[in-house]
Parts: C-alpha cells; sequence; structure tokens
C-alpha cells in the first residue's frame, strides 16, 4: 500500500492586496466624515440681528428693573411685571 500525501496549497490571506480594501475603506469614511463637517449646520453660528435683537431685549429689562428700583405705585409694578414677563420670555427664546 502506499501512502499519498496530500499537499495543499495555502490560500491566499485576501484575495486583494494588503492595504487596499481597508484603505478604501478609510478613505470613504474620511470622505464621509469632511461632507457631513460641510453640510451640518455651524453650532453656535447665529445670525448678527440675534445678537443684536438680544442685546436689545436685555437693555429693556436693565431699563425696567432700574425704574422698579426708583419707585412705582401698584398699577405701575402690574405693568412692570407683565412687561417684564414678555420680555424675559422673548430673551429666552433669543438669547441661546
Amino acid at each position: 500500500m502506499k501512502r499519498r500525501i496530500i499537499v495543499a496549497a495555502a490560500p491566499e490571506a485576501t484575495q486583494y492586496k494588503r492595504g487596499d480594501t481597508g484603505d478604501n475603506i478609510m478613505q470613504l469614511q474620511w470622505t464621509a466624515l469632511l461632507v457631513l463637517l460641510m453640510l451640518a449646520p455651524q453650532a453656535g453660528a447665529r445670525p448678527d440681528c440675534d445678537k443684536l435683537a438680544c442685546d436689545e431685549v436685555k437693555q429693556s429689562i436693565r431699563e425696567i428693573e432700574a425704574r422698579m428700583r426708583a419707585g412705582y405705585s401698584r398699577s405701575q409694578g402690574e405693568r412692570f411685571d407683565a412687561r417684564l414677563r414678555k420680555l424675559k420670555r422673548k430673551r429666552s427664546k433669543l438669547c441661546r
């Protein structure tokens, strides 16, 4: 009886060259990241008009608070309070 020795050729680890697929995937990931960063809205970037409106509202609040420190009647106090509530709501929307 003869012994048969079967020698199988070792298959290649991958069918691609080393680094070929990894480099392509990494390049696609970087490209996708750059595209997303360019298309994403700027965080914290607000138009100047929002900043100006915010500053105006803050100034109005300061003025009313200064007038309230100087003294006021009951009817004036109610108007001041109503105006302050309205301005503070506006400030919370504009000044983020």
